[in-house]
């Protein structure tokens, strides 16, 4: 099962060369790096890397997975549906996957293009700390106290460690 949003772009070996990958590493699921493109599909000369390694407790603390690049086995896994989430139901499904696995393999290779619109809701980090609270306390099913507390390891994770993910290409 792959994803992938109709203003976002995926390259043409994308499929064939990650499904290689997942068999080769014997992977239920994995994901990619991604170049990041404007509104009207120019280069923005930015990489965003795939951890080479991610864990169930390194994704609690932060999405590090652009869905457009996520893909799991459903032989492997089943079907896994999205919770009904009005955003985030992607970090939600990929918690789901690495809480039964344990941990997977990203690929350093970028196999898609993610377009930044500047009015997005995506765009918009502020709005969205709403919605990553809800992951913590309504899909998780955290208490209001660790789900703030989260929150604060998220806030760490997102401005001082994912940021480095995001590099000139």
């Amino acid at each position: 099962m792959a994803f992938l949003d109709a203003d976002d772009l995926w390259l043409a070996e994308k499929l064939e060369t990650q499904l290689k990958f997942m068999k080769s590493h014997n992977l239920d699921m994995t994901f990619s790096s991604y170049y990041l493109i404007d509104e009207s599909g120019e280069m923005l000369n930015k990489k965003v890397e795939a951890l080479p390694i991610l864990s169930y407790q390194k994704l609690l603390k932060s999405n590090y997975v652009g869905n457009l690049t996520g893909i799991y086995s459903v032989e492997k896994l089943g079907k896994i549906y999205c919770p009904t989430l009005r955003k985030r139901q992607d970090w939600a499904l990929w918690l789901t996957i690495l809480k039964n696995i344990g941990s997977t393999k990203g690929m350093s290779t970028p196999l898609a293009k993610y377009r930044i619109r500047e009015n997005s809701i995506s765009n918009n980090k502020t709005a969205l700390l709403k919605y990553n609270y809800l992951i913590y306390r309504k899909f998780l099913k955290y208490s209001k106290l660790k789900s703030l507390l989260r929150m604060g390891v998220f806030l760490k994770e997102h401005f001082f460690v994912k940021k480095r993910q995001t590099i000139a290409k």
